[in-house]
């Protein structure tokens, strides 16, 4: 299967710097303990890919997301959506390149931002692809930031997608999912949080369970913020891949993007995240969870 669907090379974006029809969103993400980007002016404002616009998905009311929720990083409704898109010049013509600054684990993490980015857009309706090395390849590769202000192309409505909602699934997927032998529950999260190290998310530590882990960083090469080779990631998620349905889930479903981005890399479609994830779940004391730390499960 051919990856340009997904990622596009640094070549590739530069050779197309000046098509008519082309939006680079930059996703950089620098959050602080309230969940409010810093980015637009500790990284974006310091120099970016020329043209992108700054697009800020990891504030917890970012672009994408629905303000009205409860919770941070919701799923838009198909109005929020659309009015977003045309607030950064994009219609169904577009051709969407997403980026980041950054390689860094954590909450800052590009890969994962950017993976959010696509899993939304792509839902959505809109035609769009991941810079392969984000923007440290960019860079290491001698070319150039810039500083200035990008402008927003002028765009025609967009129209989201009827089936908008077909990459996320439910709590009562996941309920249903736990003892479905059909069906693969994964945790994209870093092993110690998965093995109840730390607080844990919705105030519970530990897992989903009958859930499995294949970390989000296992994934990709920090050193370059590239997805690993497809013979790499096919050893890394054998057997998950092999499940008709899989839901990834981590703390806001942002690290879950990345595993399902890659199995979707990889041909699987039934790949889907659970929007709410353990913060939503973890909050909930009749949700049962495992906590291998202290070999305690609770429901």
């Amino acid at each position: 299967m051919a990856f340009e669907r997904y990622l596009v090379s640094t070549e590739w974006l530069a050779a197309h710097l000046s098509d008519d029809n082309l939006v680079v969103l930059d996703v950089t993400a620098r959050l602080t303990s309230d969940l409010t980007n810093t980015a637009r002016t500790a990284c974006y404002d310091e120099g970016h890919i020329p043209g992108a616009l700054f697009f800020d998905v990891s504030s917890g009311k970012g672009v994408i997301s629905d303000p009205d929720a409860s919770l941070p990083w919701t799923w838009p409704s198909p109005a929020q959506f659309e009015a977003t898109m045309s607030v950064f010049g994009i219609d169904a013509d577009t051709q969407v390149v997403i980026c980041a600054q950054s390689s860094r684990e954590g909450l800052d993490s590009g890969t994962m931002w950017c993976t959010r980015a696509w899993w939304t857009l792509h839902h959505f309706g809109v035609n769009c692809a991941i810079l392969e090395g984000g923007v440290e390849r960019w860079t290491q590769e001698g070319r150039s930031l810039v500083t200035e202000v990008s402008t927003v192309r002028s765009a025609d409505p967009f129209h989201a997608d009827p089936d908008y909602k077909r990459g996320l699934a439910t709590q009562a997927d996941v309920k249903s999912g736990i003892t479905e032998d059909a069906t693969c529950l994964l945790d994209s999260l870093p092993e110690s949080s998965f093995n109840g190290e730390g607080a844990g998310y919705g105030g519970r530590p530990g897992h989903i369970i009958s859930a499995v882990n294949v970390p989000f960083m296992r994934l990709v090469t920090c050193e370059t913020a590239a997805f690993r080779p497809v013979a790499e990631l096919r050893e890394i998620l054998s057997g998950i891949a092999d499940s008709p349905r899989v839901i990834s889930y981590c703390g806001g479903a942002i690290a879950a993007t990345v595993d399902a981005f890659a199995l979707h890399m990889l041909g699987h479609r039934k790949a889907s995240v659970y929007d709410g994830s353990l913060m939503e779940w973890g909050a909930d004391p009749e949700l049962p969870m495992t906590n291998p730390s202290d070999q305690t499960n609770s429901s």
